[in-house]
């Protein structure tokens, strides 16, 4: 048994993940827990690692599973190939990936990191920058910006944020 790489069609890795593991393939998904802003407000939410990609574990020879439903599966687009040959992984790649991913479970990847350049998109301060200082709770972010060249911290909603130059 070997782990191969299945490309998936557009925002459909869970549902290719489901419908292959239901006909009983050894699937694997790496998803980074982000933070991402829903109805103004800071959520997590878990995002492929690698989008439009995921892992299979297969077998080859007459005794292992038949390859031929991976086409058909509803979310998959196509194995993997370099030339006639599927794409293999290595073993140890899965399992570092899959440590990572226990490791990242922990602590979501922030929408904003301390000390990032945001530009404020609400009134009363649209289109000045600032610098982003810490998220208050879910619905409130410290930015820090400058009036009359003394720096002020501006409490605002994260909805009201974007990175500059993103």
């Amino acid at each position: 048994m070997h782990w191969y790489l299945i490309h998936t069609k557009p925002r459909q890795e869970t549902c290719a993940l489901q419908n292959l593991e239901r006909q009983g393939y050894d699937c694997y998904l790496p998803r980074l827990p982000t933070e991402k802003l829903r109805k103004g407000a800071i959520a997590v939410s878990d995002e492929p690692l690698f989008p439009r990609y995921l892992f299979i574990r297969l077998g080859l020879g007459d005794t292992s599973r038949s390859w031929a439903p991976i086409r058909s599966t509803r979310g998959v687009s196509r194995l993997v190939r370099f030339g006639l040959e599927p794409a293999r992984i290595d073993d140890d790649l899965v399992a570092q990936l899959r440590a990572r991913e226990a490791a990242l479970r922990v602590k979501p990847e922030p929408l904003f990191a301390h000390g990032e350049r945001v530009q404020l998109t609400a009134a009363p301060f649209l289109g000045i920058e600032g610098v982003f200082q810490m998220a208050e709770g879910e619905r409130r972010a410290l930015v820090l910006i400058e009036i009359l060249s003394k720096p002020v911290a501006v409490r605002v909603a994260p909805a009201s944020l974007r990175k500059v130059g993103a």
